[in-house]
């Protein structure tokens, strides 16, 4: 039956060329576009969190706030400032946290290494700040470690571009940077890493230092902000509620009291930015989508101009015997084999630009959320559910149609 199947669609094909080219590239032009909108909102939305994640890993950025309740005879408007102590309370009182490190922050610090001289903003923090800001070392350097923490060693780990300010294209490792009039010793430089968000600016442009050697050097004991990162993201808010139990106990306020301790939620943020990159990609896929519908329109009328014009061919089938199931699977037959030929070459073409596109530089400007499409198997089974669907929708009418033709009237139709 197939075979019969096979050979009355390629005869049809070559009897109405025009027609049936036509018709799939109706089918090839809305496969495109569902494809390419698809692949370049999913890669809209990968660019999006990437730059999001690449200025904090799954992490919350704890602030000192101020009160804004009563509380045990406390007023409200008292100040809370956090120290690198309460790190230690937090890793003993909350076993559901994984990484910690304090950022003690200082803008305005002066480096200086031969002729050249810059200011920038200034980190003193632990070896987890490594994994914790995604600030990986470039090849043949490294990030502070833990003996430098307990050495209170002065060593320097720079951003890329604050680097390249400084030496050029020197190497800068094992180089001497005066900082604050004060000589460090280069480790590492960071790769380079597309971000689009921050805090206190670009980690491209800061130094990072052990915080053991800033408060030596600095005398700080107020820490600028903690970082913690959960074992689980899925246990975020409750780890949240946790935090402020633990430490407003120990400043004595609220723990239902935000204020108090500020907050940079990058779990919750990721969830947001994930749920608006999916918003945008339903959106785009529908406008595809309803170019694809246009085209499967097409392909039923297609089909209801080949049952007219072979009425008389099926009248004659239904004469002899033919059974109803026969002539519906004719034209079901055909009209997904238009619509699954023109599909595919649309799929293939789509898959080429994405291959073409996504292998073009994209590290800077708009490029690095334009040029990175991504098509990934769910949309490409998407695609083909929905052709399937546009085809077997477009052939069932027309061929049920064609089914209920009168053998009699159907001789003398002209």
């Amino acid at each position: 039956m197939w075979r019969i199947l096979l050979g009355e669609f390629l005869g049809d094909l070559r009897s109405q060329k025009t027609r049936v080219f036509l018709t799939m590239f109706a089918i090839t032009w809305g496969t495109i576009s569902v494809v390419l909108l698809l692949s370049f909102g999913e890669g809209l939305r990968q660019s999006i969190v990437r730059g999001l994640l690449n200025a904090g890993e799954r992490i919350f950025m704890v602030y000192g706030g101020t009160t804004s309740k009563e509380f045990e005879g406390l007023p409200k408007g008292r100040r809370i400032r956090l120290t690198e102590e309460d790190l230690e309370l937090i890793a003993s009182s909350m076993p559901e946290i994984d990484m910690v490190s304090p950022s003690y922050g200082r803008w305005g610090t002066s480096l200086e290494a031969g002729d050249n001289k810059t200011t920038t903003f200034m980190e003193g923090v632990y070896p987890a700040f490594e994994d914790l800001r995604r600030m990986y070392p470039a090849a043949g350097s490294r990030f502070i470690n833990q003996r430098d923490l307990e050495e209170k060693r002065r060593v320097l780990f720079l951003g890329n571009e604050i680097a390249e300010e400084l030496f050029g294209e020197e190497d800068p490792i094992g180089q001497i940077v005066m900082l604050d009039n004060l000589p460090f010793t280069v480790i590492g430089v960071m790769q380079k890493k597309f971000q689009d968000s921050m805090n206190n600016g670009p980690d491209a442009d800061r130094a990072i230092i052990p915080a053991s050697t800033f408060k030596s050097v600095y005398g700080y004991r107020y820490v600028s902000h903690l970082l913690l990162r959960p074992k689980d993201p899925a246990r975020a808010q409750f780890v949240k509620s946790d935090l402020f139990r633990v430490l407003g106990r120990k400043y004595k306020f609220d723990p239902e009291d935000e204020r108090a301790l500020p907050m940079w939620d990058f779990i919750e943020d990721e969830k947001i930015t994930n749920q608006v990159g999916l918003g945008i990609e339903i959106f785009l896929g529908l406008v595809g989508g309803f170019t694809l519908l246009v085209a499967g329109i097409g392909v039923a009328n297609i089909m209801y101009v080949v049952v007219r014009e072979r009425t008389k061919e099926i009248g004659i089938k239904l004469a002899i015997g033919a059974r109803k199931r026969h002539i519906m699977s004719q034209f079901i037959f055909e009209a997904l084999a238009l619509t699954l030929v023109g599909g595919s070459i649309g799929l293939a073409f789509s898959t080429l630009v994405v291959l073409i596109v996504d292998s073009l530089p994209g590290e800077d400007g708009a490029m690095v959320y334009l040029a990175n499409p991504k098509l990934s198997v769910p949309i490409a089974l998407t695609c083909v559910a929905i052709l399937a669907a546009i085809g077997l929708i477009a052939g069932v009418l027309p061929a049920r149609r064609a089914a209920r033709v009168d053998p009699v009237e159907s001789l003398r139709y002209e």
